[in-house]
């Protein structure tokens, strides 16, 4: 059996583990042998999450969580280690976006709501940051570990109304090569710091916004489709390859990078 890929009996904790591609992600974990931690702020999606892996006869656990919260997450910690004694991998899942932190097609920039704009930014970045430096712990006293943050196709050029969760995302991006710079300058080789970039994948975040009631796509779901050779959207089971690439031993000698997941979406140009 080839072990370059195994993730088995890695202990994986995952903020916004209850949203859709967190939930997938983390399913699919349990399934090749992996101790997941669905971390999340809806107790009742969790446990259901969590009793479904176990129906399965996979290994997970449901922590409650607060990425904007340091006390929150190193209790989090805390419950990792009492139960598993480790922790292998963190994917910072967790995110979101407001509407007053986006621009519609027929306002301007000056309806940017700039408490909002600082909202999103935070949730998404400092709920990146915060993790990190918590997990980062016991990783660095293992000298061992995998860090894997969730970026965007908005992080790659200026996409239009979403300005705060571009601007987010841009910076988890930078924030992800600077950490896997750092880490292992000061730690060593066997912390690794990447990031992956999903293109569009239906979420219930971002439905309304790209699909009708009925289905059919909106004038910004066309834009998407026509933007991606693919000429559809993603799946959010075909995330799995890339984030259990990331978290193996078969990416040792890949740090600081941002895996692009997307249909060919970023590689279109008119």
């Amino acid at each position: 059996m080839n072990e370059l890929f195994s993730v088995k009996d890695k202990v994986v904790a995952i903020t916004g583990g209850t949203g859709v591609l967190g939930k997938e992600i983390g399913s699919y974990l349990a399934t090749q042998g992996a101790k997941v931690v669905i971390m999340g702020r809806k107790a009742e999606v969790g446990e259901a999450i969590v009793a479904d892996i176990k129906a399965k006869g996979g290994e997970a656990m449901f922590l409650k969580t607060d990425v904007m919260d340091v006390k929150v997450v190193e209790q989090n910690l805390a419950d990792i280690l009492a139960a598993y004694g480790r922790v292998d991998a963190l994917l910072n899942a967790a995110g979101g976006n407001m509407p007053g932190a986006t621009i519609a097609p027929t306002g301007t920039f000056f309806d940017l709501k700039p408490e909002e704009f600082e909202r999103v930014l935070n949730l998404n970045l400092v709920g990146t940051v915060i993790p990190t430096q918590v997990f980062l712990k016991p990783m660095v006293e293992q000298k061992q570990g995998s860090i894997v943050n969730f970026s965007s196709m908005a992080a790659f050029r200026p996409m239009t109304r979403v300005c705060g969760y571009a601007a987010a995302k841009a910076g988890i991006s930078n924030f992800t090569q600077f950490m896997a710079n750092e880490v292992a300058t000061k730690f060593g080789e066997g912390i690794r710091v990447n990031a992956i970039a999903p293109g569009f994948f239906l979420t219930e975040q971002n439905r309304a916004l790209l699909t009708n009631p009925d289905g059919s796509y909106t004038q910004r779901g066309l834009d998407v489709i026509r933007q991606t050779p693919f000429k559809r959207f993603g799946r959010p089971e075909e995330l799995d390859g890339t984030i259990q690439y990331l978290i193996s031993d078969a990416s040792k000698f890949v740090t600081g990078t941002v895996a692009v997941v997307d249909g060919g979406f970023n590689t279109f140009a008119m």
